[in-house]
């Protein structure tokens, strides 16, 4: 029991066996010697077990520091790519690797000695204290670099933590425009519409929702932010489809409809060309209308074609395949723009033959009031005008009068006349631009 006097035996000279002098002026202390290297011991593991635990609680407290530096390190990681972020990281691995090696010592040290041990010596207490001592020492000495290197940080870290940010409200606003775009296909189906493609279009979205939900500390900050504006812009484009898909049904069949029309009336339009070739072939030369000959039957053909065309669009809008719908009908506003060219190529044709052969003269005056306004603007500022100006524009003049003269006969081409006036003023027009493109630049 601790505090009850020691066993004591008288020997020769009437002294205790366990008794010894103490030099502090208060007489004589008795104490067994067992017992007074016992407490000594006692105290020295007393000593050990509190340098044990300060070790402990240094490795604790290093521990809880590397791990909150792990999360910033990770944040500068995900928002930035810069070489000053790259050189944080590669400072950050250094420490851990110095954190490790003190680490190793401080776990060997409490590893090494059982401070529970009844008969632990006295020796091997100290030996242990002064181990776990510079244990943790070192581990406080670790810590402190990795405070100053986190102070060293906070600029990158505010900097990254500005970005990260963006990617919650990005994130964010990609679901709600998913959430939109799942709800308006839902509508368009409840209003008959099957839109298989947009709910495609929409299922095509759900790996890219995946990966945007494994955030920027996977992905990087600006890779999570562009993924995030992607999913909002293809959401937004599937929502406004959807419900835009009544007023397209209703579009399509309006122009269904109007190119069935259209189809009819060429088709009767063209039967009524037969008349304008006779005309042209009574009045005027072969080389004026040899080129249409084939109008009429071309113009049949090209129309049943187009209603066949027509036939397929109408079975695609029934199946509700909407991109197919949409090409044959720009097929067959194509086609029929083009018999439209050639069934309207005949009157225009006649019209304009007449014209000229009542007055041939209008057409010529025409072009040379083109041939003399160039010359003018050739002229302008000049006192003896450019060759590369001057030439074409008198070669013009020579063409006007060798087709005029080519008038004159029993059965004048008129068509090649007319289309020689066409290219004429077409060279005067080069000519023009040439000339104030030039002057434009000076």
């Amino acid at each position: 029991m601790a505090g009850a006097p020691p066993t004591q035996t008288r020997v020769r000279g009437g002294e205790w066996s366990g008794a010894r002098r103490t030099g502090h002026g208060r007489g004589i202390v008795t104490t067994a010697s067992r017992r007074w290297f016992g407490g000594r011991d006692e105290s020295r593991r007393a000593d050990a077990q509190a340098a044990k635990d300060a070790a402990a609680a240094a490795f604790y407290e290093l521990d809880t520091a590397q791990r909150d530096l792990r999360i910033s390190i990770e944040t500068i990681a995900a928002a930035d790519g810069s070489p000053a972020a790259r050189q944080a990281t590669e400072g950050f691995a250094a420490l851990g690797r110095r954190i490790d090696q003190v680490s190793h010592v401080y776990i060997e040290a409490v590893d090494a000695h059982d401070l529970d041990r009844v008969d632990l010596e006295g020796s091997v207490a100290a030996q242990a204290r002064e181990q776990l001592t510079r244990a943790r020492d070192e581990l406080v000495r670790v810590k402190g670099e990795l405070e100053r290197f986190e102070q060293g940080l906070q600029p990158l870290l505010d900097k990254a933590e500005t970005q990260l940010a963006r990617v919650a409200p990005a994130r964010e606003r990609a679901k709600a425009a998913l959430r939109a775009a799942s709800n308006a296909l839902d509508a368009a189906r409840a209003g008959g519409m099957r839109a298989d493609e947009l709910a495609a279009r929409l299922a095509a979205l759900g790996p890219e929702l995946t990966l945007l939900n494994q955030g920027a500390a996977q992905h990087g900050v600006q890779a999570t932010v562009q993924r995030a504006d992607r999913i909002s812009r293809d959401a937004e484009a599937v929502r406004a489809e959807a419900v835009r898909l009544p007023e397209r049904a209703a579009e399509i069949d309006r122009r269904l409809v109007s190119l069935r029309t259209r189809a009819q009336a060429l088709r009767n339009r063209a039967d009524r060309v037969d008349p304008v070739l006779s005309e042209l072939r009574r009045r005027f030369s072969a080389a004026c209308w040899q080129d249409l000959q084939q109008v009429p039957e071309q113009a049949v053909r090209d129309v049943a074609r187009a209603e066949d065309r027509l036939g397929e669009a109408g079975r695609a809008r029934e199946e509700q395949r909407w991109a197919d719908v949409g090409t044959l009908l720009e097929e067959v506003r194509a086609s029929l723009d083009a018999t439209d060219e050639a069934v309207s190529a005949a009157q225009d044709r006649l019209t304009r033959l007449e014209a000229v052969a009542r007055d041939p003269k209008a057409e010529v005056e025409r072009t040379r009031f083109a041939i003399r306004d160039a010359q003018r603007l050739a002229m302008a500022g000049r006192s003896v005008p450019d060759a590369r100006h001057a030439r074409p524009l008198d070669e013009s003049v020579a063409r006007v009068e060798r087709a005029l003269a080519g008038l004159e006969g029993r059965h004048p081409d008129y068509w090649a006349f007319l289309l020689e006036m066409e290219d004429v003023r077409g060279a005067v027009a080069r000519v023009v631009n040439g000339i104030r493109t030039e002057r434009g630049h000076a």
